[in-house]
């Protein structure tokens, strides 16, 4: 997997730059954060026509901000001294439209940031624009009824994921150097494999986001803040930004004694993976995927590592995931006015109904299910770093489809169906990367997922960068292949 085989890029220099080599161009004063606007919103000029990643765009804010920042954290390892970024559609960042992609919530503009964006400002991030999303971040394709579709930019006909799927896009046209997702069904993961790109689901508590009580797309355990970038190096970097103890948020973990960017550093070939390429039968897997996989571990063990095809027991995973799913829809949605609700499409309105169809009992079930997964994956783990499998069992299909109904012949009754490789991670608490590990003869990028220990962010992103350069990456930004 070579740079060779990627879509051209004809972007401004900069932008083709990691955001950790920018980041130490900045340290060196040898680029400016007013250049870097300039470039990033030169970029955004350019391709939003095609892919539509990045609809609102706040360059008199960014502008302002340059003038404004501090050196006062320049010594943190995720300081980011003027870099600019994205900010999913479902976050808030003061002054700035935040629609959660529903009409309900059009015309929105908060008047604070949420807790992450603040952090990500103190620590010199420039925010230039909110990226796409499904209507409340309910779906794997990235379209609501404000905005529009969003394309993916290796093929603009096809589907980028949902619903971190415009922080994806605008990553991979390089609009920016680091953009913000969430994670619940893969919503991060998912957009990272089909956009050639890297995305982390983080352990719950390790990214604070704010507490608003009927204006959440997530619950509180289950849906995450993570980083999506163009390499692991950059994505440690934006978790050095993004992590760190809040006492706003009740599940708030404190920062590492080393840095995620020291941890990826010391990142050796010789890793230990559990490949479990369907999960056990979770879930069919296309041959290109399949075959990409296979491939990218034997470069893994070439190069020093151990591979063996192996799974815990995860009986019961899927009705545990739809359950702890409907408990976080009521959770979050059971105080939205009628106003919103009215907007909701017909998938979201199904899985309101489905959610109050569940007794007490059902979700006292979840839970204690929740639990044996856990201790199953936690025992497991003691003995390899992480769980490789797919990161979605399908390429891309048509953008005007709104969610893939089959896989190598077996159906599914709604859109969660074909998310099934997302569920073990969100289920079970754990963190888990999208790496891009080979394009297929059809031009488009596949991705590996890993799951890691608990709290083990660290040896995901360790492992994640022994793959990355045992496939011969990263991928850098590339030009939409417009299509259709």
């Amino acid at each position: 997997m070579g740079n060779d085989m990627l879509p051209a890029f004809t972007g401004p220099e900069l932008c083709a730059l990691e955001a950790h080599e920018v980041v130490d161009l900045l340290k060196r004063r040898e680029v400016s954060s007013d250049e870097l606007l300039d470039a990033s919103l030169a970029r955004i000029e350019t391709v939003e026509p095609a892919v539509n990643a990045m609809p609102t765009v706040c360059s008199d804010r960014a502008r302002a901000a340059i003038r404004a920042l501090s050196n006062e954290q320049a010594d943190h390892p995720g300081w980011l001294g003027g870099l600019p970024l994205g900010i999913k559609d479902l976050d808030r960042v003061k002054g700035v439209r935040t629609t959660f992609g529903t009409l309900g919530f059009a015309d929105h503009v908060p008047d604070f940031s949420d807790h992450f964006v603040e952090r990500l400002e103190r620590r010199g991030g420039l925010v230039v624009g909110k990226t796409n999303t499904p209507e409340m971040g309910a779906g794997g394709n990235t379209f609501n009824a404000v905005f529009g579709a969003t394309r993916n930019p290796w093929n603009t006909a096809l589907n980028p994921g949902g619903s971190s799927g415009g922080a994806a896009a605008s990553l991979a046209t390089g609009e920016s150097w680091l953009s913000q997702g969430s994670d619940h069904g893969g919503s991060l993961r998912t957009p990272a494999a089909y956009c050639g790109v890297v995305g982390l689901r983080t352990t719950p508590g390790r990214v604070p986001t704010t507490l608003v009580s009927g204006v959440s797309a997530g619950h509180i355990a289950d849906g995450v803040i993570g980083p999506m970038a163009r390499s692991v190096r950059d994505c440690a970097l934006f978790l050095d930004s993004l992590s760190g103890f809040e006492p706003r948020f009740p599940l708030s973990l404190p920062s590492p004694e080393t840095s995620f960017q020291d941890s990826v550093a010391k990142a050796t070939p010789r890793v230990r993976i559990a490949f479990a390429p369907d999960l056990d039968g979770l879930c069919p897997v296309e041959p290109p995927i399949r075959d990409a996989l296979v491939s990218a571990l034997k470069n893994v063990e070439a190069a020093g590592g151990t591979v063996m095809e192996d799974c815990p027991d995860l009986t019961g995973l899927e009705d545990t995931y739809r359950k702890l799913r409907a408990l976080g829809f009521v959770a979050s949605f059971s105080r939205l006015p009628e106003d919103v609700h009215r907007h909701f499409k017909p998938a979201l309105r199904d899985n309101w109904a489905f959610a109050r169809t569940l007794k007490i009992e059902d979700f006292a079930d979840a839970n204690i299910d929740r639990t044996r997964l856990f201790l199953a994956m936690q025992g497991f783990l003691e003995n390899f770093d992480v769980l490789a499998c797919p990161t979605v069992g399908c390429m891309p299909r048509n953008s005007d489809i709104e969610w893939i109904d089959e896989i190598e012949g077996e159906a599914f009754d709604d859109y969660l169906g074909w998310m099934k490789f997302a569920f073990l991670a969100t289920t079970t608490g754990l963190p888990a990367a999208s790496v891009p590990v080979a394009v297929s003869t059809d031009g488009l990028p596949i991705g590996i997922q890993l799951v890691g220990p608990p709290r083990g962010e660290a040896t995901v992103l360790a492992v994640a960068r022994a793959v990355e350069m045992a496939v011969g990456g990263p991928f850098g930004p590339v030009d939409p292949v417009v299509t259709g």
